[in-house]
């Protein structure tokens, strides 16, 4: 070649280096400090910990009354805010550094009896809005929501897409995806990046005690009777810690507006699972069958995680009998674990 040539190509492999090398040094910089509300819940805490073991500074928002604080790991990296839902508005005045991603993990009136209010419910699309314009105040590039798999409605297909049709049947479902769409809106208004994962069915350590994994787990443990249905539903599971590795990922490598389905992209009836649950505590009796169906069950749920492996390359490590071994270990012992 010429030398004009060589020079040319010399010269564009240089830039195409140096332009990479910007490129992945600004993705890096998207997750170097980041604002976690409902730090203390199950994700939260998952969250958190796979944050501080990457060496991201993290500001846990969490009542100052709260005895749930002790979840959270001893570390440099991280700084406990007081503050609550009411008061998502006052947090630029409570953080005094500029960060640069904002997890809005928090929701009021969650629980078994969470759809008992249309009205409470509703309160949380105030609050998100609240948080997406704190996350701008503080100086967040980008908004990560925790959405729903009840945002879709029951749906009886092998698996449910980020593209699946939404249609909540409950104040619960209406209020997350009422939540996301204005999220998604008030984030581009602002300049802000917004991402909006669905969750479902995760489990482990921190899990609420009357979720059907946290309950029968005790019961059995405790030499306990347990009653399920005949339990035929397909299902999906994800160990908390795997949903934690999720929503890391996602900050880090997530597209702007998207809806990821955050699960295991693996389902199998649920007795099996409750055989599991048995063989591992060591329950004589499973209780399967020993209850009917209730009106409207799902029979049928499992996330398509196909453009969350791709955009973020997350894949789970954690099989459910070795996340609910280390889930036994906790409720024994208190130790979390962390094996993987």
């Amino acid at each position: 070649y010429p030398e004009r040539s060589w020079k040319k190509i010399c010269t564009f492999h240089f830039r195409s280096a140096a332009d990479k090398k910007y490129r992945m040094g600004k993705r890096k910089e998207n997750m170097q400090r980041i604002i976690v509300t409902g730090a203390t819940s199950m994700i939260g805490t998952a969250l958190i910990k796979e944050c501080i073991k990457k060496g991201i500074e993290v500001y846990a928002v969490v009542r100052a009354s709260s005895g749930k604080r002790m979840r959270l790991p001893q570390s440099e990296k991280l700084h406990m805010v007081d503050g609550s839902l009411e008061d998502l508005e006052t947090l630029p005045q409570k953080i005094p550094e500029k960060c640069d991603t904002f997890y809005h993990i928090a929701w009021g009136n969650t629980g078994e009896n969470r759809n008992s209010s249309t009205e409470l419910q509703s309160r949380n699309i105030v609050y998100t809005l609240a948080a997406v314009k704190a996350a701008h105040a503080l100086g967040c590039r980008r908004f990560i929501g925790a959405g729903s798999q009840a945002e879709y409605g029951p749906m009886d297909v092998d698996k449910i897409s980020p593209d699946s049709p939404v249609s909540p049947t409950t104040p619960y479902g209406a209020a997350k995806l009422a939540s996301g769409q204005l999220a998604r809106m008030l984030c581009k208004e602002l300049g802000m990046e917004c991402i909006w994962p669905r969750i479902f069915s995760v489990y482990g350590i921190y899990e609420k005690e009357t979720t059907m994994v946290a309950s029968g787990l005790r019961k059995m443990l405790a030499g306990e009777p347990t009653s399920f249905t005949p339990a035929l539903q397909r299902w999906d599971y994800l160990f908390s810690a795997d949903a934690g590795r999720a929503y890391c990922l996602i900050g880090e490598k997530g597209k702007d507006g998207a809806v990821y389905c955050v699960g295991s992209g693996n389902a199998a009836p649920l007795k099996d699972y409750i055989e599991i649950m048995a063989e591992l505590t060591g329950a004589k009796e499973t209780g399967i069958g020993a209850r009917p169906y209730p009106a409207g069950a799902v029979m049928n749920l499992c996330a398509d995680i196909s453009s969350l492996t791709e955009d973020t390359g997350f894949v789970p490590e954690y099989t459910f009998r070795e996340g609910i071994r280390e889930t036994i270990t906790w409720l024994k012992t208190g130790n979390t674990g962390e094996t993987k």
